[in-house]
């Protein structure tokens, strides 16, 4: 079983603003404002020891390409990803059918949310086996691995969303932390505000390419 990411480690991750060094400087040097008190040193190094240990193992995790969604393009590299990795979320499409696209773009976001987890995509065209195999016959098809084991299987949109045509971030993330494969919630309605609008001005944008 995975165990989560400090919140204060994950919220900086989250941010992405700096480097993980400066990150990690800047959090010690604000522990150790935090109180002269020499009875409470003793808990103030264990925290420092404890984030020391959380910041290593996300720096093992951004190598080992948590944070970001990937592209798999080969049938063994997949399956070796979805056996060794505790948490992992595969989506199989075409990238040339919308809801594909729509699903991708979710699940982008929700890999540079969720450290714990590890997210990819395959192109059934570079799948046949396992297409045959795992019996996906719709797309977009998102499948859940728990230490090697599928847990759960999103067909199209459905019981995701309320809309038939489209899902936000947060429908995403409820239905994959009810399958047990993300730890925490990360996700709030003002980061799905904010993308529905960035949404509707690239297609905006795009409509008027084509007037």
């Amino acid at each position: 079983m995975a165990s989560s990411l400090d919140p204060t480690v994950a919220h900086i991750l989250d941010r992405q603003t700096a480097t993980d060094s400066d990150d990690e400087d800047a959090l010690i040097a604000s522990l150790e404002e935090d109180s002269n008190d020499e009875g409470l040193s003793s808990l103030r190094e264990k925290r420092l020891e404890q984030l020391h240990t959380e910041f290593s193992r996300a720096k093992t995790m951004r190598n080992t390409h948590h944070g970001t969604y990937t592209e798999i393009k080969d049938e063994k590299q997949l399956m070796d990803i979805t056996t060794s990795t505790t948490l992992c979320v595969v989506h199989f499409m075409k990238p040339d059918f919308n809801r594909c696209r729509i699903m991708d773009d979710r699940l982008r976001v929700l890999a540079e949310k969720h450290f714990d987890t590890r997210f990819v995509g395959m192109n059934v065209d570079n799948a046949p086996f396992l297409v045959v195999k795992l019996g996906v016959k719709v797309l977009p098809c998102v499948i859940a691995f728990k230490d090697g084991v599928s847990v759960d299987r999103i067909i199209g949109f459905e019981r995701v969303g309320y809309r038939p045509d489209s899902i936000t971030v947060s429908e995403l993330e409820a239905r994959l932390l009810g399958s047990g494969v993300l730890v925490r919630a990360k996700m709030t309605g003002e980061d799905d505000r904010r993308r529905v609008e960035k949404q509707k001005e690239d297609e905006d944008e795009f409509d008027d390419d084509w007037d």
